[in-house]
């Protein structure tokens, strides 16, 4: 799981740990420590006498391990063993369903992972009175159906169904065996087979190869590998907390740029009243030579719509005043929608390739479609603002400015409303306040969902309130906010 703002694959260090450990190259080898021969035929005589005392069934023996199926070299002093040599598998049976019941009568039974934690698994509300299948805190648990290979430990005695198997250790370490299985837990999702899910059988399971190290090597592995997932889930911990207030800060950041506080207001600026005027000639004349439709009169504003005091030079607007609304862009089935780019293709720009409330334009992950006489009317211009009028509720309303360096024809998303401005003012200052809390916050309140999915309409966003500084302030008040945002 990557974390958004240090860069931080935790998940990654994870799985070079456990590589590094399953290697021998974590912990370094003590010549004093009895080698992993010796204590393989300690494991063959527990296993004979438990035999003999009728605790285990005798199993047929594993085939010989070739040179081919060991996937790296290991100390000297260790030796690769098939699992089902070194483990006792027990594979779990689903009691009858006249015997489950969620009253706490019999043993606690999971037929599956649900209740599966990052180590030790979790209560489960079923039981059952028919428990032929039953594992203890001896045992790891593992996950033998879709997903298949995730494992668990147990602390106490449970009953087990299909989709799990259990796995107790002779003489080794638990926690050392529990890791290696985290470890290679691709090796069985590569072995599962079916056609409704995925599943992997005992058979699967013994005949796993494992570097078996010395017992008290097992032991130091196993404590090195908690220490150091110890110290990287604290470390995860401090880069969410970092994130959270990076969230926070830029939040106030805008915050105060929206009600006029981030940067002096000049004296010398032409007022956003006379911006008014200016948009108002502009439009009537741009209505004149049929250039845009005439729109109906908004509302005016009453002073219980404005969420919060603004400077004078300042004006409270709304955007359908200041913006024309060229529409929205253009509808493509998803069948139609291609990774890959051909000759006769343009890229096509949707609701994930608007940054996540940061206002950012992104074109990593364009998928393409045909370009065909149609596509020229859906084209993104540069210094149009792009509004997602359409996603999850917590997405709706995310905006871009498109770049004015933009050289490429890309095609608009019948989800994303393209909005110009008038009288050469740039959108960047409106992209920072549609983003900002209060606009955030407003959009939350307006939008209407069916089943999972939001919308904001434009009629409702021709009324949205806009706080419009001086175009002068505008500009002073976009560059103080990117020097901000560099130093958060």
């Amino acid at each position: 799981m990557k974390t958004n703002t240090l860069d931080f694959d935790a998940q990654a260090l994870r799985e070079r740990i456990l590589d590094l450990a399953m290697r021998g190259k974590l912990v370094p080898q003590d010549p004093n420590d009895e080698p992993a021969s010796v204590l393989l035929e300690k494991i063959k005589a527990e296993k004979e006498e438990l035999v003999k005392e009728k605790k285990i069934k005798k199993t047929k023996s594993l085939p010989a391990i070739t040179d081919d199926e060991k996937p790296f070299d290991i100390p000297d002093s260790w030796e690769w063993v098939r699992l089902g040599d070194v483990t006792d598998v027990v594979m779990g049976q689903a009691p009858k369903g006249s015997n489950v019941n969620d009253q706490g009568e019999g043993i606690e039974f999971h037929q599956g992972k649900t209740e599966f934690t990052e180590t030790v698994i979790g209560k489960s509300s079923k039981y059952t009175t028919d428990s032929n299948k039953i594992v203890d805190s001896n045992f790891i648990i593992m996950a033998v159906r879709a997903p298949v290979g995730d494992v668990n430990l147990l602390d106490r005695k449970i009953s087990i169904g299909r989709g799990l198997a259990g796995i107790a250790p002779y003489i080794s370490n638990k926690i050392y065996i529990f890791y290696y299985l985290e470890s290679i837990k691709n090796y069985f999702e590569r072995r599962s087979t079916g056609s409704t899910f995925k599943a992997i059988n005992g058979n699967t399971i013994k005949n796993a190869v494992v570097p078996l190290p010395p017992l008290s090597e097992q032991s130091r592995i196993a404590a090195k590998i908690a220490q150091l997932f110890a110290l990287l889930r604290k470390v995860e911990s401090s880069t969410q907390q970092y994130a959270e207030l990076q969230t926070l800060l830029k939040s106030k950041v805008l915050d105060l740029a929206m009600r006029g506080k981030l940067v002096k207001q000049d004296p010398n600026d032409e007022p956003a009243s006379v911006l008014l005027e200016k948009i108002k000639a502009e439009k009537a004349e741009l209505v004149r030579k049929k250039k845009i439709k005439k729109s109906k009169p908004l509302p005016p504003i009453t002073d219980e719509e404005k969420p919060f005091d603004i400077p004078d030079s300042w004006e409270w607007v709304r955007l359908g005043n200041i913006t024309h609304f060229v529409g929205t862009g253009m509808v493509v089935p998803a069948s139609k929608q291609y990774n890959t780019p051909k000759s006769n293709m343009v890229p096509y720009f949707k609701m994930n390739n608007i940054g996540n409330w940061d206002g950012k334009f992104n074109t990593n992950n364009l998928v393409y479609i045909i370009e065909d006489d149609k596509t020229d009317k859906y084209l993104l211009k540069p210094g149009q603002l792009l509004f997602n009028t359409r996603n999850s509720r917590e997405l709706v309303g995310k905006t871009t400015v498109v770049p004015a360096n933009l050289n490429q024809k890309i095609v608009s998303n019948n989800n994303i409303l393209r909005i110009e401005s008038f009288h050469n003012m740039k959108l960047d200052y409106l992209n920072y306040y549609l983003i900002s809390s209060a606009s955030r916050n407003h959009f939350l309140k307006l939008t209407t969902a069916t089943t999972n999915v939001a919308a904001i309409y434009q009629k409702q966003l021709i009324n949205c309130l806009v706080p419009l500084p001086p175009i002068a302030e505008q500009r002073r008040m976009v560059n103080k906010i990117l020097d901000l945002y560099k130093l958060i």
